[in-house]
């Protein structure tokens, strides 16, 4: 039986062809820079320089990529946690289950590494986006929603735009075997298998180029149409490949695939671009040196090779024959004249070029962020945490922008993700909580984050609850315990008080064996207070 799609599914594809090629052609520049960035954070960019002298030095010193390794570890240091508040007392509830909820979904997601690719893909190609979606078999099958980290060179904004909810579309795209594609989709696999591949348009990786023939290229169509009837946005997602709809969202939800009308996907530019939704790196304001810093070691170990090989300049007139002089086992050579004789040695770099080499290395670190405070380098001198965390703070005012970034860009997915979990979810999930010290374990149900205004229509979540993105590292920790110690010595909070602000290990262990012997009027430690009763008689 002939496989055919229908008259709107064809239309459908032409459609996101047409504009796939053109965004697809407005990136070409852009997919050009990002793997030059990354050839320079790799020290591959000899290769982009043309060849003078086959044999000449080519020497790479790492500055550049240990400059965005060092900011990058400043920047993982930083891992933003959700903290979810309640807006009123009877809300309280449902935020603390939400705020559970929405822990366990970025450990199962394993957060902390999309975060460290977040990183990576900010300082070195200058922008980074992450994606809210749902995952109806996380959990066990109960469902849940995700963030995580989209590979820069596998997404397409409209070029056309500065913010990336205004464009005309999104495309993300990924290689796919022919054999995944005809398990998910026998139906229209023969139509798939009937068109010319189109994965040459990805980029690949420079190693590992799979086999066009073998693959497909898999697209993501979201679309953003406006419905002036009633005033809002609705967004939908198509799937294709080779030309072809593999599904598409309005056959299921014709609503909308989101309530919230927006893509699902939130960018984060270290240093934006005027008129582009896009953003540059470390690599395009600070290339430039590590070229000129490579280039001025190739004139070194140039000179260095030249003057360890001396040349002897020998005349006709001087009767000495040069294959004979380049014998060294021979203790005797006959000439007639040493006048015309004579060694040409190569004269030595001034010192002051040494010194500028050095100096371009310190200004890359310097101007980047990445001194001797933001590596922790401070620390064997500084022992008061708020002391070593002040100093970082200070030090590292360029990675703390791009922290502050990324924290407002993690703060808005985990609004999105809230609202992906209220829209989903459909099954009671259990999660713990602790109350009293104690862990519970109650059920999270999406009802729970319903409210309605007067007039009938859903609130935002805004009025139930509030988001707020928390760094923490070793410092910070440290300095909060520091400061609950000084609360505890001048006497302004109780002991119960100080452990349950603190931040370590076992605290709700600590805080229960606390209640629990004030419940039974017993001493935390009977044997020390034994002790000291019986005043060290025998």
């Amino acid at each position: 039986m002939k496989v055919r799609q229908s008259e709107s599914k064809r239309r459908l594809a032409e459609k996101a062809t047409t504009l796939f090629n053109e965004f697809r052609n407005a990136y070409a520049n852009e997919w050009r820079r990002q793997e030059h960035c990354e050839r320079m954070y790799r020290g591959e960019h000899w290769h982009d320089v043309p060849v003078e002298d086959p044999n000449e030095p080519r020497p790479v010193t790492p500055i550049l990529q240990s400059t965005i390794e060092n900011v990058a570890a400043d920047l993982t240091e930083q891992v933003p946690e959700a903290v979810i508040e309640p807006e009123s007392a009877k809300d309280a509830f449902a935020a603390r289950v939400i705020d559970a909820v929405i822990r366990r979904n970025h450990d199962a997601a394993s957060y902390p590494v999309e975060y460290r690719k977040l990183a990576h893909d900010l300082l070195v190609g200058g922008w980074c986006v992450q994606e809210v979606g749902y995952d109806s078999a996380a959990n066990g099958g109960l469902g849940g929603a995700f963030i995580r980290r989209v590979d820069i060179r596998s997404i397409l904004f409209d070029p056309a735009v500065t913010d990336l909810q205004d464009g005309r579309a999104v495309f993300k795209i990924a290689l796919r075997p022919k054999a995944w594609i005809e398990a998910h989709y026998p139906d229209v696999y023969p139509l798939i298998e009937a068109q010319p591949s189109d994965a040459s348009v990805r980029i690949t990786d420079e190693i590992l180029t799979p086999d066009p023939k073998s693959v497909c290229l898999l697209i993501e169509y979201w679309r953003r149409e406006y419905d002036a009837q009633a005033d809002a946005y609705r967004v939908h997602m198509a799937l294709l490949s080779n030309g072809v709809v593999l599904e598409d969202s309005r056959d299921v939800k014709p609503e909308g695939y989101f309530a919230h009308g927006r893509y699902p996907f939130v960018t984060t530019t270290l240093y934006p671009r005027k008129g582009s939704a896009l953003g540059f790196g470390i690599v395009d304001l600070f290339g430039t040196q590590q070229l000129y810093a490579d280039k001025l070691d190739q004139l070194v170990l140039k000179n260095a090779f030249l003057a360890s090989r001396n040349k002897l300049l020998v005349t006709e007139a001087s009767g000495f024959d040069a294959d004979d002089l380049r014998d060294w086992a021979k203790d005797v050579h006959t000439g007639e004249n040493l006048n015309g004789v004579t060694w040409m040695a190569t004269p030595p770099l001034p010192n002051y070029l040494l010194s500028y080499v050095r100096a371009i290395r310190e200004d890359i670190k310097e101007e980047s962020g990445a001194n001797q405070s933001s590596r922790g380098a401070v620390a064997n001198n500084v022992t008061a945490a708020r002391a070593i965390e002040a100093l970082q703070e200070m030090s590292t005012k360029r990675a703390r922008m791009a922290t502050d970034q990324l924290h407002e860009a993690f703060r808005e997915a985990v609004r999105m993700e809230i609202e992906t979990e209220r829209e989903f979810n459909c099954f009671l999930r259990p999660v713990t909580i602790t109350v009293d010290g104690a862990p519970r374990e109650v059920l999270f149900d999406s009802a729970m984050l319903e409210k309605s205004a007067p007039g009938g229509a859903a609130l935002p979540i805004e009025f139930l609850i509030s988001i707020k993105a928390v760094r923490r590292n070793r410092f910070a920790e440290a300095s909060q315990n520091e400061l609950m110690m000084n609360l505890l010595s001048m006497g302004a909070i109780t002991k119960e008080q100080a452990i349950g602000l603190m931040v370590f290990e076992g605290k709700e262990q600590v805080l229960k064996s606390m209640r629990e012997a004030a419940d039974a009027q017993e001493p935390l430690f009977p044997e020390r207070t034994k002790s000291k009763r019986s005043g060290g008689r025998k």
